[in-house]
């Protein structure tokens, strides 16, 4: 602590008298049994996200009370705040929706609650990115505490890990290599323990870009949910809550141009998550930072891949912590970081890397810049009259072969026409076509939900295809894989060119140009336009209708206008 603590006289209640206020705050904190010494101490608010409804956060009441142990240790008074706790899977229509109601509320209760620092507890995949964006347009400071990854499950001699062996398995059983009780013993093995997805899905991903941002302590990013040493970390959280107190080191004075770009190279070395990118975009927006696309391909040319999990590789987030972490990735990408950047510790990225921290290095799972997995970084971002604000590739998950390609679209224009129509044997559709979804991205009514990973049609699935182009306004899970273009903006909702895609026309990737091309002429596009539909109607109430008219596009990270 650097200034006097405020503590619970911090923004008092308003009763157009200060000191009737204080009395009635303190009397009110007396009925929860509190002595006057700890009314008098400085309070370390904590951002609590356990729900029923949020299987990736059920280990957190043991957390929290390791967190209120290292407050209570270093002399302050924790008191934890419930927000709204997003369940990825337990969400209608998608948890992106929400994401921005989540910042709303955690922006709004770190404001107007007497809290000296605040401690942001979250994991599953909205909630990091909901929490950070919360702290960073408050600006009080902040610490986050992730959940951690969960443990893998293991069926027949084979370990599985929540989603990608889910998408895997589900893959096989759609094409009818395994059979229904076979699909309900792994239903049982995928997900065992509490934490976040096993993989370097987007949950993982944005852990691991919260400790590049240097907005969590640094080696806590990838400590499975259920080991000691995330209690420990817990603990420690709680202690360097304490010593924010008065310092200057808010969000703000962290997330900045330069630690986000190191954030970018993190993301483009671990082969992470697609949705990173939309969730870097808006935690750097309430910066005032801008993420450029452009600025993501130029850094992508220049960082390899380096880490060895799956949906990329073969190993797990368990893995990924024995191997060394966070601080053995970054210390490779040494050269190509900022390392003036401030971390929550106080120190900068470059001292915090300084020497090694003594853990042993597994080259199996974090390789070396001189002998990478790629040589490329995982995402690329692609232009043209089909994405002109941009699209995006996750390069690592796809085939190679389909990296230069034209093909026939065949085209669904919306989730249903596509649940209805992808396993009609009638179908039209063969291998080297290209996939088309309309109308899943942020301005649909879905919201841009995580339906990207178009299935491969049931005909082709049975005959052994297991990759084919497909494109949409829509994201794909960090767990997933497949030479998919994701987030294509403007979306066709708001009247983007993917809306004007008919079947039989002719599409063009290029990875080697970072292009995506609809082969039909400018006159013909805009005939089409001319006679599309009025959008269909909106939300009348709600959050919902403050969402359809706020929503920005993907290139802006989906935040709410009135929020950047």
């Amino acid at each position: 602590m650097t200034e006097r603590a405020a503590g619970l006289n911090d923004g008092l209640t308003d009763y157009g008298d200060k000191d009737f206020s204080r009395y009635l705050r303190r009397s009110f904190a007396q009925s929860m049994g509190y002595s006057r010494t700890f009314l008098d101490k400085p309070v370390i608010g904590i951002a609590y996200t356990a729900s029923d409804f949020n299987n990736c956060h059920r280990h957190f009441p043991e957390l929290l009370a390791a967190v209120k142990r290292g407050v209570l240790a270093t002399g302050a008074l924790p008191l934890e705040f419930p927000t709204i706790s997003l369940g990825e899977v337990f969400l209608s229509p998608t948890s992106l929706k929400f994401r921005n109601l989540m910042a709303m509320d955690t922006e709004e209760m770190i404001r107007a609650q007497p809290m000296d620092a605040v401690v942001l507890m979250g994991g599953c995949d909205k909630t990091v990115p909901a929490q950070l964006m919360g702290a960073v347009s408050a600006n009080r400071p902040a610490i986050m505490l992730i959940g951690g990854p969960m443990m893998t499950g293991r069926h027949r001699g084979e370990r599985l890990g929540a989603c990608t062996d889910c998408r895997r398995f589900w893959a096989r059983y759609r094409a009818g290599d395994i059979d229904a009780e076979e699909i309900s013993a792994v239903e049982g093995q995928l997900a065992v323990t509490a934490g976040t997805c096993a993989v370097m899905g987007t949950a993982s991903t944005m852990a691991c870009l919260t400790e590049a941002l240097g907005m969590c302590l640094p080696g806590t990013a990838a400590i499975p949910a259920v080991h000691a040493d995330r209690l420990r970390a817990a603990e420690a959280t709680g202690i360097a809550a304490v010593k924010l107190i008065g310092s200057k080191l808010t969000p703000s004075a962290i997330i900045n141009q330069k630690s986000v770009e190191n954030a970018l190279r993190a993301l483009l070395a671990l082969g992470g998550s697609t949705n990173a990118i939309i969730h870097l975009t808006a935690i750097a927006g309430r910066a005032g930072v801008k993420v450029s696309l452009d600025q993501l391909n130029k850094l992508s040319d220049s960082t390899p891949v380096l880490v060895n999990l799956k949906p990329v590789g073969n190993g797990y987030m368990e893995d990924f912590y024995a191997a060394g972490g966070m601080g053995a990735l970054l210390r490779e990408l040494k050269p190509l970081l900022h390392l003036d950047c401030l971390t929550v510790t106080g120190e900068t990225l470059g001292e915090r890397l300084e020497g090694g921290d003594g853990r042993y290095l597994d080259r199996t799972i974090i390789a070396s810049r001189e002998m990478p997995l790629e040589t490329e970084g995982g995402l690329i971002a692609l232009f043209g009259n089909l994405a002109p604000k941009g699209a995006i590739l996750k390069r690592s998950a796809a085939d190679a072969k389909l990296f230069e390609h034209e093909g026939r679209a065949v085209v669904f224009s919306s989730l249903a026409d596509l649940a209805a129509r992808i396993d009609d044997p009638a179908l039209d559709v063969a291998p080297d076509d290209i996939l088309v979804l309309q109308n899943a991205g942020p301005h649909a009514p879905s919201c841009m939900p995580e339906a990207g990973y178009l299935p491969i049609p049931k005909k082709l699935a049975q005959h052994g295809v297991k990759d084919m182009i497909r494109i949409s306004d829509a994201r794909m899970s960090g767990t997933a894989f497949g030479t998919i273009v994701l987030h294509v903006t403007p979306d066709a909702a708001s009247g983007g060119p993917l809306g004007l895609v008919r079947n039989g026309d002719r599409i063009r990737l290029s990875v080697k140009k970072r292009s995506i091309e609809l082969l039909v002429s400018d006159a013909e596009l805009e005939k089409r336009a001319a006679a599309a539909p009025v959008l269909k109607e909106r939300p009348e109430r709600g959050y919902a209708k403050l969402f359809a008219e706020q929503i920005l596009g993907a290139d802006e990270g989906c935040d709410i206008r009135i929020l950047v």
